[in-house]
């Protein structure tokens, strides 16, 4: 039996949400391709259909994930939204829930193994984040340091036992970031 194109395009979206949680969650490595398919209800054999590896496989989840993570963090925003972004991401609901927030904590290390296309293409996304941010810090290098602030502490986070401590690691990082940004501030105005 032959399926639409729009069933096709239907089901290697399912494939890449269902596999963009799995690795968010527990690792991109972790499962095969039989796992993936089977997550969605089919066969391991009807992976090939959509993609023609494991790899173009990552390589979309990355460029899927970073892109609506731009969209959810970098759209053109004022000081204010970017504040609220700040607090939503350094949360421990981003911290317990990895499948749904940010891929850069959680796949960061699975991006920085893989072949040059896919760090190219994270490179993309992660500059275009920064330069927005910098736009609205006025500010590159401030821009750069928040960002991987902000990744950093999530993964700091994410790997201690203690949610009191998770809690510390998080509100020290969003209090230390606002005093960046209201350093930034003082200098422009004076």
């Amino acid at each position: 039996m032959r399926y639409s194109a729009s069933h096709k395009l239907e089901t290697k979206e399912k494939l890449l949400e269902s596999s963009a949680v799995s690795a968010k969650k527990s690792g991109f490595s972790t499962v095969g391709v039989d796992g993936l398919m089977k997550a969605i209800g089919l066969s391991g054999g009807a992976f090939y259909s959509h993609f023609s590896s494991k790899d173009e496989l990552f390589a979309s989840i990355v460029e899927r994930e970073l892109c609506q993570s731009v969209e959810r963090l970098g759209a053109d925003q004022g000081g204010e939204k970017l504040e609220r972004c700040l607090k939503h991401y350094l949360s421990m609901a981003h911290v317990e829930h990895p499948e749904s927030g940010c891929a850069l904590p959680a796949l960061g290390a699975e991006i920085a193994r893989s072949d040059v296309l896919v760090r190219q293409q994270a490179e993309r996304w992660i500059c275009q984040l920064q330069e927005n941010w910098a736009r609205i810090l006025e500010s590159d290098s401030l821009a750069w340091a928040i960002l991987s602030q902000c990744i950093g502490a999530l993964v700091v986070a994410r790997m201690l036992a203690t949610p009191d401590i998770q809690r510390n690691v998080l509100k020290s990082s969003y209090d230390e970031i606002g005093r960046q940004i209201a350093g930034r501030n003082q200098t422009i105005c004076k």
